[in-house]
């Protein structure tokens, strides 16, 4: 079966044209492509034959083009600046020049805990950079695939075909109460104990991927919980807890922060409850994008088992 297809012209041969255009020589060109005499002469005949013209004629001023070379050369120069552009390697990202957004898909709880942080670096480092704080939804893995999103921060075990993944950080649980709790006394745990936690009202955030590993515990264990509040997230959560006598039973990095920024105590959870580990996930076709990888290895150095 005969094919339409046009063979392609190999890039030696076209290099060999231009140089042939621009010496009118032979050797000189066979010495510019570091080739001898006969090598040069073999190719432009088979240049020849695939584009069915002398291409090049002796005269008094040496190899001159024929009008069919003439109308070739801009064509020629256009696809060997293109291939020179391919084989050039990939631009270095730097930070203090670049202007770019990164967007970046985060649970709520990251916003308070990792990107102010973030954030301060970036700034530092990249003070043209946008960063993009986004959701943690059903479409997460298309956005990383099609590079909607850089970056994907959080506990989201669904990711893993197509995806690279670091670990950042484990996570234990904690409870937050308000500082001046009228039952639970500020310094004494003596008392604190799964009974005193089955008596309290408490906060019972949404569930995400980590609660469920909370919820899940809590059922199996027949673990009593008197909810009074739900919140979707923990927008809110530190005023109303210092302005009230609930519990909440959060991980540990955000159960610490919100302690740190407002007037909060933590105490151990008093039931054993599953661990999870915080990672950073990209997906492969960006693993070496060179902007991509600066902003996770600045993930990584600023939260990297930088917390329990």
């Amino acid at each position: 079966m005969e094919s339409n297809d046009t063979a392609l012209i190999d890039p030696k041969l076209l290099r060999l044209l231009d140089l042939l255009y621009v010496t009118g020589s032979v050797t000189r060109a066979a010495e510019l492509l570091g080739q001898s005499q006969p090598t040069v002469s073999i190719w432009l005949a088979k240049l020849r034959v695939q584009l069915g013209d002398p291409l090049f004629v002796r005269t008094s001023n040496g190899m001159s083009p024929t009008p069919r070379a003439a109308s070739l050369i801009v064509g020629v120069r256009e696809v060997l600046e293109g291939l020179a552009r391919l084989s050039q390697p990939q631009t270095p990202f730097e930070p203090s020049q670049a202007q770019r957004r990164f967007s970046i898909c985060m649970t709520d709880a990251s916003h308070i805990t990792l990107l102010p942080t973030l954030l301060a670096h970036v700034r530092a480092l990249a003070p043209n950079v946008v960063l993009a704080a986004s959701r943690i939804d059903g479409s997460l893995a298309q956005q990383l695939q099609d590079g909607q999103a850089d970056l994907a921060l959080g506990f989201l075990p669904w990711l893993d075909t197509g995806f690279y993944q670091q670990t950042l950080y484990d996570q234990d649980w904690v409870c937050l109460v308000n500082a001046r709790h009228p039952r639970i006394l500020n310094d004494d745990t003596t008392h604190w104990n799964l009974k005193v936690y089955q008596s309290e009202a408490h906060v019972g955030i949404i569930p995400g991927t980590s609660y469920q590993l909370l919820d899940n515990t809590v059922a199996a264990q027949q673990i009593s919980r008197r909810i009074r509040l739900e919140l979707p997230g923990y927008l809110g959560l530190s005023t109303i807890l210092s302005s009230s006598d609930l519990i909440a039973t959060l991980p540990r990095h955000i159960g610490e922060t919100l302690a740190n920024t407002a007037n909060l105590r933590t105490l151990p959870c008093p039931f054993s409850v599953t661990g999870f580990t915080v990672k950073q996930y990209w997906h492969t076709r960006y693993n070496n994008d060179n902007a991509n990888r600066w902003l996770r290895s600045l993930c990584a150095s600023l939260f990297m088992r930088s917390v329990v």
